[in-house]
């Protein structure tokens, strides 16, 4: 059984706690307008422009994006930071894209951590079957999961799929005693609306105790070459980078719920 990923970073601080080793899988079944890994989308390999200065003279090459890899050699390569792990109480996440695409993949990697003591955290957009996450589940310490927008249609316009079965199923990782960091981007005039940040509350009110942890990821427009470079369309949407005092806004507003809020993370 092989794996399809994209890259592995080793001493990453805002994966889970402690430093973490993450693994970053091909494959995601949302196309946000938003998205800071497009190579992440594609459940395949894809080739992305590469240029490169030597001099004065620029030379566009190609390299391949994505790779196959089998679940034990991901966790010895997880295990290479198993140091850094002991002292900061960190470990293993699993990122995307959407981890959960490869769910028998996906199932073996968090089963081999587990018999090595590792600690394990799942990066996910919730838009997976009920069976998938309850598989996943078992073998994972750590959810981070990503919530976007509210309202059901403009789910749909910015990210390609309903929003009914991410709240389902954060309800049910809830129910099950997950533990679970929330993240979500904040896409200016998308869901920092009033409209949003009402319904947000609501949601993030009936969580509360049992979820009380708060990631706001400001966009920014820094993967916006990764885009021409996969030769992926970039001008539909044209999205501004949040304010800080629009952001401190956000922070207060839901910190007043009982969650501990950071920006960025």
């Amino acid at each position: 059984m092989k794996g399809l990923l994209f890259d592995i970073r080793h001493y990453a601080v805002h994966d889970g706690p402690g430093i973490r080793t993450t693994v970053f899988l091909k494959g995601c079944p949302l196309a946000c307008s938003w998205c800071h890994n497009p190579e992440s989308q594609l459940p395949a390999t894809e080739s992305m422009i590469i240029n490169r200065r030597v001099g004065e003279v620029l030379h566009e090459t190609s390299e391949t994006v994505g790779y196959y890899s089998t679940p034990l050699e991901v966790v010895h390569e997880i295990e290479k930071s198993r140091l850094f792990f002991d002292e900061s109480g960190g470990g293993g996440t699993f990122s995307g894209g959407e981890p959960m695409m490869q769910p028998e993949f996906m199932d073996e990697v968090l089963t081999l951590c587990k018999d090595r003591e590792l600690h394990t955290a799942v990066d996910t957009c919730g838009y997976v079957s009920v069976e998938t996450l309850r598989t996943i589940a078992a073998h994972t310490d750590l959810f981070l999961f990503d919530l976007k927008v509210m309202d059901l249609a403009k789910h749909i316009e910015y990210t390609g799929v309903s929003n009914h079965l991410i709240l389902n199923n954060l309800e049910l990782l809830v129910a099950m005693k997950k533990k679970i960091w929330l993240r979500m981007p904040v896409i200016p005039g998308v869901n920092d609306t009033p409209e949003e940040v009402a319904a947000f509350t609501e949601l993030l009110s009936g969580l509360y105790p049992s979820v009380d942890r708060l990631f706001l990821l400001p966009y920014h427009a820094a993967a916006k070459s990764k885009y021409k470079r996969l030769g992926l369309e970039t001008d539909k949407y044209t999205f501004s980078q949040p304010d800080t005092e629009s952001l401190n806004t956000l922070k207060n507003t839901y910190g007043k719920i009982g969650f501990k809020v950071r920006i960025g993370g």
